[in-house]
C-alpha cells in the first residue's frame, strides 16, 4: 500500500481527467526535478502555470511564472515541489481556490494538511512523481 492509499485507477483518473496544473515551487534550474516535470507535463499536453514568488514575471519553458497560487487560476491540480513543512499554506490556498487534486512530489508528505484537503473533497496524492506514474501505468496523454 502506498502512503497516500490511492489505487492505480485513481492515479490514472487524476492524470487523464485534469489538465490545468499549478506547479508550486517552479524552478529555473534545469537540473531540478520541478524543471524536468514542468517540461514533461507541457509536452504531454497539460496547461502548466509555474508558481514561485522569487521568479514571478519571468518565463519558464514558455510559461509566465506567477507569484501566488491565486494567480494560477483556473486550476485543477496543485503540484507541490516544496518541503513538507511548507505544504500547509499551499493546501489552504488549494482548498480556497477549489482545486480538485493536491499532488505532493516524491519525498513530500504532510498528513495533517492532506487530511484537511481530503475533508474539503480534494484528492490527495503524496510522495509520488507523475513521470514515474505515467510510465508505471502506461499512460499516454497528448495535447487536446
Amino acid at each position: 500500500m502506498t502512503i497516500d492509499g490511492l489505487d492505480d485507477e485513481i492515479i490514472r483518473r487524476v492524470l487523464t481527467r485534469h489538465r490545468r496544473i499549478a506547479l508550486v515551487g517552479a524552478s529555473a534550474n534545469p537540473d531540478r526535478a520541478a524543471w524536468e516535470i514542468q517540461g514533461l507535463l507541457q509536452r504531454r499536453g497539460y496547461e502548466v502555470t509555474p508558481v514561485n514568488p522569487l521568479l514571478a514575471g519571468q518565463v519558464l519553458q514558455g510559461r509566465d511564472v506567477v507569484a501566488r497560487l491565486d494567480d494560477a487560476v483556473p486550476l485543477e491540480i496543485v503540484d507541490v515541489f516544496r518541503a513538507s513543512a511548507n505544504v500547509p499554506p499551499v493546501v489552504d490556498d488549494a482548498i480556497r481556490l477549489g482545486a480538485k487534486v493536491v499532488w505532493m512530489q516524491l519525498g513530500v508528505v504532510h498528513e495533517q494538511a492532506a487530511a484537511r484537503a481530503r475533508a474539503a473533497g480534494i484528492t490527495v496524492v503524496m510522495d509520488r512523481c507523475p513521470s514515474i506514474e505515467f510510465r508505471r501505468l502506461g499512460i499516454e496523454v497528448s495535447p487536446l
